[in-house]
C-alpha cells in the first residue's frame, strides 16, 4: 500500500476534467478510464476520418491511429491501449512499442504494473507478447492467457498437434498442452484450461482432460494419480506448493487438495475458490441445495443464501472476514460475514475491503444512477457513472472517481461521515 500513501488524500472534491473538452477536434468519444489515483481520465477519441486518439484529461496523444482499443490503466498508473496503423501495436502513454504484430488482444499486466503483455496473432499462429517481445514459438491455436503476478513468466494453452479438416477424431489423442514462457509441456491432453502459477512463479497447474470422461489436474505436466468426473481451476496455496481444485464425483463436486478429497462432495456446484492471505482458510462460492448459493469457508456452507447468482468474493486482508455479491429476484447486494446488506441495487460490482479489514465498500447502481456505498451505507451523491472505490492506506478516507453532468470528479470522503 506505500504507493498510495503519495496519493492526495486530503478530504473534498475537485473536477479534474471536463469531458467536453479536449485539445485536438473530436468526432466521439468512446468508454472513459480512470487512472488508479484518480488525477487522470482517459478515452478513445475518433479525430477524423479513420484516425483514432486518446484524450487523457483535456490533453490527446499526439500519434494518430486506424484504430484503438481495450484502453486500460495498468496499477501503476500508465495508460495502454492496443493500436493500429497497417499492423498492431501497444501504446504506453502514447509511446508505441518498436514491434509490430499482424494482431494483438487481452493486454495483461503483472500485479504491480511494471510488466505489460499482449496476446498475438500472427499468420494465423498465436501466443504471448511481454514487454514487446513475443514467444520464440508461435502455435496454431492458443487460449487462457495468464502473465505471472511478477510479470516474469507467461503461460496459455496450446495446440500442439496439427489437426487437418477431416481429422475429426484426431483430438481424443491429445492436442493440448501448457507453453510455459513459449515452450510446450511434453505431454499433450485432450483438453486443457486455467494454467495458473504458484506464489513464486517456479510451478504452473492446470484443468485437463485424459479422455472424453476422465479429468484431473495437471502441474508441470504431470496429472495428478487420481481422476474424477470434472474438475474446475486449481489454485496454488500461497506459502506452499498444495494444490485445491474443486472436483465432481458421483454427481456432486467437493474439494481435492492435490488430489485427495478435503471437502466431500455434497454440493451441487463448488468453484472460484480462494485461500486467505495466510494459507489457514479456504473459501469457495457453493450451491449446497439446488437452485440455493453461498460461500463456504473450509467446507462449512453460510447460513446466508441467494436463489439467483453469488459471484466476486474475496477475503479481508487480515482472512479473518470474507465478501462476496449475491444476486435474489434480480437484485444485487454485498454479503460479508454471513450477513446481508439491507439495501438492494439493480448492480453491484466487486466489494473492497479496507486495508485494515474493518469496512466494506462497493460500487452500485440503482434506477440507472451510481455511488459507492460502505457499510451498507450510500455515499449521498448519485453519478452517471463511477469506478471502483479505494481505500486510504489507514482505512479511514475512501476516494471516489466519478462522472456526473459530463464531468469528472475526484472525491475523497471520510468513511465515517459515510456510515454515519
Amino acid at each position: 500500500m506505500s504507493e498510495y500513501s503519495a496519493w492526495d488524500w486530503g478530504i473534498g472534491s475537485r473536477t479534474v476534467a471536463d469531458l467536453s473538452e479536449c485539445d485536438c477536434d473530436v468526432e466521439w468519444r468512446e468508454e472513459n478510464q480512470a487512472s488508479p489515483d484518480g488525477e487522470k481520465v482517459a478515452a478513445v477519441v475518433k479525430t477524423g476520418d479513420g484516425e483514432f486518439s486518446v484524450c487523457v484529461n483535456n490533453t490527446c496523444w499526439e500519434p494518430r491511429y486506424e484504430r484503438i482499443w481495450y484502453l486500460r490503466y495498468s496499477p501503476d498508473g500508465r495508460l495502454a491501449g492496443l493500436a493500429c496503423d497497417g499492423d498492431w501495436t501497444l501504446c504506453v502513454d502514447g509511446e508505441p512499442w518498436e514491434e509490430t504484430y499482424g494482431f494483438l488482444f487481452n493486454t495483461l499486466f503483472s500485479k504491480d504494473g511494471s510488466t505489460i503483455a499482449c496476446c498475438v496473432a500472427d499468420s494465423m499462429t498465436y501466443g504471448m507478447v511481454v514487454e514487446g517481445v513475443a514467444w520464440e514459438t508461435l502455435y496454431p491455436n492458443a487460449n487462457n492467457f495468464e502473465l505471472s503476478a511478477d510479470g516474469k513468466r507467461s503461460a496459455a494453452v496450446v495446440q500442439t498437434v496439427p489437426l487437418g479438416q477431416a481429422e475429426v477424431f484426431k483430438f481424443k489423442e491429445g492436442i493440448y498442452s501448457v507453453a510455459v514462457d513459449g515452450e510446450a509441456w511434453d505431454t499433450s491432453f485432450v483438453n486443457v484450461w486455467t494454467p495458473r502459477f504458484n506464489a513464486d512463479n517456479s510451478s504452473i497447474a492446470a484443468q485437463i482432460r485424459h479422455t472424453l470422461f476422465d479429468y484431473t489436474i495437471a502441474v508441470d505436466g504431470k496429472p495428478w494419480a487420481e481422476n474424477f468426473n470434472q474438475v474446475w481451476e486449481p489454485l496454488f496455496h500461497p506459502k506452499k506448493n498444495s494444490i485445491a481444485a474443486p472436483v465432481r464425483l458421483s454427481g456432486k463436486w467437493g474439494m481435492a487438495l492435490d488430489g485427495k478429497i478435503i471437502w466431500q462432495p455434497t454440493f451441487f456446484q463448488v468453484w472460484q475458490q480462494q485461500f486467505s492471505p495466510s494459507g489457514d482458510k479456504l473459501a469457495a462460492i457453493v450451491c449446497p441445495n439446488y437452485g440455493r448459493w453461498t460461500l463456504a469457508v473450509d467446507g462449512n456452507p453460510w447460513n446466508t443464501t441467494f436463489g439467483d447468482m453469488v459471484m466476486d468474493m474475496t477475503f479481508s486482508p487480515d482472512g479473518k472476514r470474507l465478501a462476496a455479491l449475491g444476486k435474489q429476484d434480480g437484485k444485487w447486494t454485498v454479503f460479508s460475514d454471513d450477513k446481508a446488506w439491507n439495501s438492494h441495487y439493480d448492480m453491484c460490482y466487486a466489494p473492497v475491503f479496507s486495508p485494515d479489514s474493518k469496512h466494506v465498500a462497493a460500487r452500485v447502481e440503482k434506477n440507472g444512477r451510481f455511488t459507492i456505498a460502505v457499510d451498507g451505507k450510500e455515499y449521498g451523491q448519485g453519478f452517471d457513472q463511477c469506478f471502483d472505490p479505494t481505500f486510504s492506506p489507514d482505512g479511514s478516507r475512501i476516494l471516489i472517481r466519478a462522472i456526473v453532468d459530463g464531468k469528472y470528479q475526484r472525491i475523497v470522503e471520510s468513511v465515517a461521515k459515510i456510515i454515519g
